[in-house]
């Protein structure tokens, strides 16, 4: 969608609309309660992004399932998010023998998701897999598997849906390019 819209002074390209989010949103509900009928689900959502994604995409699912929620975070002097990753928020749950999905708003470089992903491994869950809004293969520097995903990117910078520019945009209700020029 190539609309154009004003918020707070800065010219946002709205990309994804509200109503694309809803209906893959509800897609992506229905194929995991699918999946998981039957199974003991822990959802794990990364924080701060997945918040909105992951409440509405709960919101759509016809399964019992706990959530909890994990943090991390990248230390690096580089602007490209290459450094060292961190946990920042443990579980409070044991994912031992469980199910698990980690839920995400962007899987890009894949070295946040590629830490998580073998830190939870030693945890012995049942088995360990990944929802994301979106994916960007274009950054990607770690392979990762998605097995649940929204919308694929190009190799643009977003905000909006949790998605984040300095802490703001997260509230849009819509996905939008954001120049940071």
């Amino acid at each position: 969608m190539n609309e154009q819209n004003p918020y707070n002074g800065n010219q946002l390209k709205i990309i994804i609309t509200q109503e694309q989010v809803e209906e893959k949103i509800a897609e992506l509900g229905k194929r995991i309660s699918n999946d998981y009928a039957g199974k003991e689900l822990i959802m794990i959502g990364v924080l701060r992004g997945s918040t909105y994604f992951m409440v509405d995409l709960t919101r759509k699912m016809h399964v019992p399932f706990a959530i909890d929620f994990i943090s991390v975070s990248h230390y690096s002097e580089q602007a490209d998010s290459t450094g060292v990753v961190r946990i920042t928020k443990d579980l409070d749950l044991s994912i031992t023998d469980k199910h698990v999905l980690i839920v995400e708003d962007i899987v890009d470089t894949g070295l946040s998701l590629g830490y998580l992903l073998r830190n939870l491994k030693t945890r012995n869950p049942a088995d360990l897999k990944v929802c994301t809004l979106l994916n960007v293969e274009a950054r990607r520097i770690v392979e990762v598997p998605v097995d649940y995903k929204g919308f694929d990117l190009s190799n643009i910078f977003v905000v909006g849906y949790g998605l984040d520019y300095n802490e703001k945009y997260r509230n849009l209700q819509f996905i939008a390019e954001f120049d940071r020029l």
